[in-house]
């Protein structure tokens, strides 16, 4: 027995490929508007200097008596792959590194201890430049006086600085810092602590 087959009308194999080719042109439009609509991605973005170095503030005594002379260290942590101006800077237009203090009554302080810088290349630059990497130490001589009040004492820092990479330097940031110091009424209650900051002679 043989089956018969329907007749194809005529045109429609015809039809057939115009319905396809018009779905495929309709997908290929879409996929080039949502290409041009698309926006353009943007470069890596330069993070702010605020977010480049963490600094922490230790005292040397705990608790400091009054009459006693004590040492804050300011520790600056420096993320990898960034560098700030040493001290002693190396060009007029760079900002260096510097520390002050906002003294309560009680307190006086001596001048910041900075650290020597290391002379590096950076593509901006065409001699080599002072700088800190890594992890430095800012020391300041700090006396508590006969009227400094007992108990926990804030000391308000402002720590200046400018970050760069090996490209670019970012504008000067200035971080609040602060160190907190135990006052004693006497100073032979003064005991020294954080001995891998302040080494004895």
């Amino acid at each position: 027995m043989k089956l018969a087959l329907a007749p194809q009308m005529p045109g429609t194999g015809l039809f057939a490929l115009t319905v396809f080719s018009f779905i495929c042109a309709l997908g290929f439009l879409g996929a080039l508007t949502l290409a041009l609509i698309a926006p353009p991605r943007l470069p890596a973005q330069v993070p702010s200097g605020k977010d480049l170095v963490s600094p922490t503030a230790y005292v040397s005594l705990n608790p400091a008596g009054r009459g006693s002379t004590a040492q804050i260290a300011v520790v600056m942590k420096i993320r990898p792959g960034f560098h700030v101006n040493a001290r002693e800077k190396s060009a007029e237009y760079l900002i260096a590194t510097d520390l002050k203090s906002n003294l309560p009554a009680g307190f006086s302080a001596g001048e910041v201890l900075y650290p020597k810088g290391k002379l590096e290349k950076f593509v901006f630059a065409k001699t080599p430049l002072n700088v800190y990497q890594e992890t430095v130490v800012l020391k300041m001589p700090l006396t508590v006086l006969a009227s400094a009040p007992t108990g926990e004492q804030h000391i308000p820092l402002k720590l200046r600085y400018q970050a760069c990479n090996q490209e670019v330097c970012l504008p000067p940031t200035t971080l609040d810092v602060d160190a907190i110091v135990n006052v004693a009424a006497s100073a032979s209650a003064s005991k020294p602590v954080h001995p891998e900051l302040f080494k004895t002679p």
